[in-house]
C-alpha cells in the first residue's frame, strides 16, 4: 500500500473523530467456550483457536498457550503499527521482523510460592529491519510506533479492569 492510499482511507475517519470524539470509542471483544482438559476455545474472527495449560503448567503443548497469544497479540499490533507509520511517512522497508519474549515464573502461576510474581516479570520487544535510512529516521518510527501500538500502550500503562460473574444455568 502506498503512502496517498494509506492516507486516503484514514484522512475521513481522522476527520469523523476530530468532530465526534464519540464516534472513535469501538467496543471490542472476545468470548470464550470452556472446554474439557483445561482448555477454553476462542473465536479469533480467522479461526478457533483452543488455548490451554503451557507445559511449565502441566499441559502437554497441543493447545495454544495463552501467554505466547499476547506476546504474538504484541508482535501483531507492533508490526502493524509500524508499518502503518512507515508506509505514512514514505519510509521504505525492505523487510523486517518483530520478536516478543517475555520472561514469567511459574512458582507464582502455580502457586508454589505466594511472593513470586503471576504474570510476565519482563517483556522484550525487539525490530529487525531492512532499510537504508538514518538511524535518526528508525529511531522517530520506533518511537511513534510505541506511542500509537494499543497493546504495548494497554500492557504498559494497565487500564482498569473489572472482573464480573454472570450466573447461568447449567
Amino acid at each position: 500500500m502506498e503512502s496517498d492510499e494509506l492516507r486516503g482511507i484514514q484522512a475521513p475517519l481522522k476527520a469523523r473523530y476530530r468532530e465526534d470524539a464519540a464516534s472513535a470509542v469501538v467496543t471490542l471483544h472476545a468470548e470464550g467456550e470452556l472446554g474439557a482438559d483445561v482448555t477454553c476455545s476462542v473465536e479469533t474472527g480467522r479461526a478457533l483457536v483452543e488455548a490451554g495449560l503451557h507445559p511449565a503448567s502441566g499441559g502437554d503443548g497441543t493447545f495454544a498457550c495463552s501467554g505466547d497469544m499476547l506476546l504474538q497479540a504484541l508482535v501483531a499490533c507492533a508490526g502493524v503499527t509500524l508499518t502503518s507509520v512507515a508506509t505514512n511517512r514514505g519510509i521504505a522497508l525492505a523487510g523486517g521482523t518483530v520478536r516478543a519474549e517475555g520472561d514469567l515464573d511459574f512458582r507464582g502461576t502455580m502457586g508454589v510460592d505466594r511472593e513470586a510474581p503471576v504474570g510476565f516479570r519482563a517483556i522484550r520487544l525487539t525490530f529487525a529491519l531492512r532499510t537504508d535510512v538514518d538511524q535518526d529516521t528508525i529511531d522517530q518510527l520506533i518511537a511513534t510506533t510505541e506511542r500509537y501500538c494499543v497493546v504495548l500502550q494497554t500492557i504498559t500503562n494497565g487500564p482498569p479492569i473489572t472482573v464480573a460473574v454472570e450466573s447461568r444455568d447449567a
